[in-house]
């Protein structure tokens, strides 16, 4: 029940919610964990580089052990302990503990339970899916997911390609959008799971009003006035994200 206090969390998104925004705001608290997306498999090996892991005869790494890695890295002096998921990264990551701990395979919530405890999940979305999958078409094809942040493996460098509008594109990622918006409820409702639902558009109307409903729903203090909650990352969009949304729609109206 909200106002127990929890092991971990999940803040469990599509690309483009905001969620490296809510990441950051809720490391500022100084006790909801310091979360990132520690379990997205193309960067486990920069992780695994980073705590400096032991590699594996195959060049890859104790799952086990880049577990509790992550839960060394990820939580704050209270123990709590923060990450993010994507859709496609809960399958990995569920995959994964279910080799560590062959006995729960196949019941997810059990696997996540025994990997990190008492554990609850926030889910992220955001309400205005065009402005989005325009703005993951952008983040595709230039490799700028975020501008700011704190300690994130990868993201920010860019690629320095140059932004190219594409219909079919942006098309394809609202499809996504709703899909793996979908998969998370069905996920939710078939483990019994009640996660704690942020918009994005409130996140980014009052960013500590909804950090402090977390923090509450988690069952973690508010921290005291001389302690801020304050934002890592910066807004990336700008007018050509809104000139791509007005040019998708009159295509669209077009037929």
């Amino acid at each position: 029940m909200p106002g127990d206090s929890v092991d971990s969390y999940f803040v469990c998104a599509t690309p483009r919610t905001g969620s490296s925004l809510l990441l950051g705001l809720l490391e500022s608290t100084g006790v909801a964990g310091r979360p990132q997306a520690y379990f997205r498999s193309p960067d486990e090996s920069a992780w695994a580089d980073r705590w400096q892991l032991p590699r594996t005869a195959d060049g890859g790494v104790d799952y086990a052990d880049f577990v509790r890695a992550a839960l060394a890295e990820g939580r704050t002096d209270n123990g709590v302990f923060g990450a993010k998921l994507m859709w496609g990264t809960l399958d990995e990551l569920v995959a994964r503990l279910a080799s560590v701990h062959p006995d729960l395979a196949g019941d997810d919530v059990a696997l996540l339970d025994r990997a990190f405890g008492r554990t609850r999940f926030v889910f992220l979305r955001r309400d205005d899916v065009l402005a989005q999958a325009v703005s993951w078409l952008r983040a595709e094809q230039t490799g700028a997911w975020f501008v700011g942040g704190n300690g994130e493996i990868s993201g920010d460098a860019g690629n320095g390609r140059a932004p190219c509008f594409d219909a079919d594109g942006i098309r394809h990622l609202l499809e996504t959008v709703t899909e793996h918006n979908a998969a998370w409820e069905a996920w939710f409702s078939r483990w019994g799971i009640r996660p704690h639902p942020v918009r994005y558009e409130e996140l980014v109307g009052d960013m500590a009003a909804t950090t402090r409903g977390i923090l509450d729903f988690l069952g973690l203090d508010v921290p005291a006035a001389g302690h801020p909650i304050v934002a890592r990352h910066q807004r990336q969009a700008d007018d050509l994200n809104r000139q791509w949304i007005a040019r998708y729609r009159g295509a669209a109206a077009d037929g």
